[in-house]
């Protein structure tokens, strides 16, 4: 969030505290009354928004995260791919040197491509 923005929040606060002063002295309430009710209806509002952040970071559907997610799908894709077009290009060879190597060979398929 910017700095701008952040102003403008806090002046959207302040207007909606303002206008439910308002609101609730045009109701009936005295001015004492009608400040505790305004003052009490921010507190709500603002338990409920942090109540529904509070719901999004446990639930992991925050913003960060679900771009982060999405790049990392990307970039694991394209990375998957890019290794499967080198892995292919190698000879039956090379791709068994490799498969040995990094432990996807057993012994059985070993000795099998031995002709064993």
């Amino acid at each position: 969030m910017t700095r701008g923005r952040a102003l403008l929040l806090g002046l959207a606060v302040f207007l909606l505290g303002a206008a439910g002063y308002g609101l609730f002295q045009r109701v009936g309430l005295e001015a004492a009354q009608a400040g505790i009710a305004a003052q009490a209806m921010l507190v709500l509002i603002v338990l409920g928004w942090t109540g529904t952040y509070l719901v999004r970071v446990v639930s992991g559907r925050m913003t960060f995260m679900e771009q982060r997610r999405r790049y990392r799908a990307g970039y694991d894709a394209a990375t998957d791919d890019a290794l499967m077009r080198r892995f292919e290009e190698l000879s039956p060879e090379q791709q068994r040197e490799l498969l040995e190597e990094v432990g996807q060979v057993d012994d059985a398929d070993r000795a099998e491509s031995a002709g064993l």
